[in-house]
This record gives structure tokens, C-alpha cells and sequence, in this order.
């Protein structure tokens, strides 16, 4: 199976790199399942019903979502009615929606994508994010009901996600992190098969601070004083993700790659 997975979409340049890109990419690369995190698709925080719906007429087949997974009020209805879009698998138990889902992939293939929320460093605590992600793979195990099994892990701390990496090794076809809006350069696949990388960075401009214009976020550094909210940078993003194969009869990673497209970055491709 060939999955793209894209990191967090930052705002409306984050949102038109994929209007503009994803569709060529999914016929250029034959890709049988997309997934993209849409955290901060609506102006840097969370996920309107609108945007939503663009990414996936863009070509998304789920959309996860984070710590902000309920910033845009909307998305509380809007979630219970797509089954597409997961918030965090260890937010409250009372949240609506699901935080892991078995999909149908081209040819028919089953998908299991999970998402869950890490605790170190994150502003509320939340429930342990390894004892869910363990439950969700006993249920659908990989080359039983899951032909491949993508766990986005959302954390502030690469050692966290490095941990679930392990923890995940050999039973998950892929685990990547989000949250940190940063591309790490340490793609791998782990001893037991599984593709993974620290932080798949963000679809948005990085010609700013983490997605952001810069005034503001400088003024806080540098002052320690705010005089105005946060507002996503615009010029052209680049599209920050991950590239898997997998084997159809293990389910394991056989390719694993970066992909860099459009932007600022150097770029990276299949």
C-alpha cells in the first residue's frame, strides 16, 4: 500500500498548497490512502466544517486532528457526522467522535489510522496516550483486520514520540509525529518493520515563526508583552510529510521517505 501522510495544515497557504498540489500528487505517485493532519487549518487554530470539507474534495481520505481539535465550535456537530475526521484517541471521554477508525483504501485494502495526544510538556494532562494506543492495535491487529496501521502521534517532545515509535514497533506500519510544525530529518524504518519520523512538519509558510507572521511572536520573545493575537503567514507554503510502502502481506514498511513540496524548503520527492 502506498500512503502519504502531510503534517499539520498552518492556515489558508497550508490549505491552498493542498487545493494546488495533492490531487497531481495522488495520480503522480499512485497513492491508495492519504491522510492529513488539519490542526491549524482554519487561521492557525483547529478545523471548521468549511475547511474540512476542502481538504477532502482536495483529495484527503482522513483528516486528524490535535490539541485543538475543538478550537473552531463547529467541529463538536460537525465530527459526529464525518466519520473521516478523528480528534485524539486519549481526549475526553465524553468528546465526540472517534480518535482511530478502520478505513477502505484503493483496491480494497483496510486501513486502521489512529491519532492520539502526548503528555509531556502539553497545557492539561491528558489520559495516557501509550495504554490507548496499545488498545487500539490489540483490537485491530496489523495483517488481521489491518492490512496497514498509521498512528499520528501529536507531542511537543521528540522523545515521547520516539517512544511510541518503539512501542509501536512491529505491530503499526507507520508513526509519525505532528504538533511542532518543524520537519525532523530522522525518517527511518525501526528494527521490526515500522516506518516512522520524529515530526512530519507543517503544510504552511515557513518564511515565519512555526506558521505565524512574525511581528507578534518576535514582540513576545523579545518584550515579554503581547499587543495583538497571532495571525498564519501567507506566502507560499510548503507541503511537509511522509511517504510509506508497506507490504501488502505483512503490513510492515518497505519505503519510507520525506516529502517536500513547493515552498521554501529544499525540496524532497519520491
Amino acid at each position: 500500500m502506498r500512503i502519504l501522510f502531510l503534517g499539520d495544515v498552518m492556515g489558508r497557504a497550508g490549505r491552498s498548497a493542498i487545493q494546488q498540489r495533492l490531487s497531481g500528487l495522488r495520480d503522480e505517485w499512485r497513492l491508495d490512502f492519504v491522510v492529513v493532519n488539519g490542526e491549524n487549518a482554519t487561521s492557525g487554530a483547529g478545523l471548521s466544517a468549511d475547511h474540512a470539507k476542502a481538504l477532502f474534495d482536495a483529495g484527503a481520505d482522513c483528516v486528524t486532528l490535535g490539541d485543538h481539535a475543538f478550537d473552531q465550535k463547529d467541529m463538536l456537530g460537525f465530527i459526529e457526522r464525518e466519520p473521516r475526521i478523528l480528534r485524539p484517541l486519549n481526549y475526553a471521554k465524553t468528546a465526540p467522535g472517534k480518535g482511530a477508525r478502520l478505513f477502505e483504501a484503493r483496491g480494497g485494502h483496510k486501513i486502521l489510522v489512529v491519532q492520539v495526544l502526548g503528555q509531556v510538556f502539553m497545557k492539561r494532562a491528558f489520559d495516557d496516550p501509550f495504554s490507548a494506543v496499545d488498545l487500539a492495535l490489540r483490537n485491530h491487529p496489523l495483517g488481521g483486520q489491518a492490512h496497514a496501521i498509521l498512528v499520528d502521534v501529536h507531542c511537543e517532545a521528540t522523545s515521547e514520540k520516539m517512544g511510541m515509535g518503539h512501542f509501536c514497533d512491529g505491530r503499526a506500519s507507520v508513526v509519525v509525529g505532528t504538533h511542532t510544525h518543524v520537519p525532523t530529518g530522522d525518517a527511518q524504518i525501526l528494527p521490526k518493520g515500522t516506518a516512522f519520523q520524529s515530526d512530519a512538519g507543517m503544510c504552511g509558510d515557513y518564511n515565519s515563526v512555526i506558521g505565524m507572521e512574525k511581528a507578534e511572536p518576535l514582540r513576545r520573545f523579545v518584550t515579554g508583552m503581547s499587543k495583538g493575537r497571532f495571525i498564519p503567514a501567507l506566502e507560499e507554503a510548503t507541503l511537509s510529510g511522509l511517504f510509506v510502502e508497506t507490504d501488502d502481506k505483512t503490513g510492515l514498511a518497505k519505503t519510507v521517505k520525506m516529502v517536500r513540496q513547493g515552498g521554501r524548503l529544499e525540496q524532497s520527492a519520491l
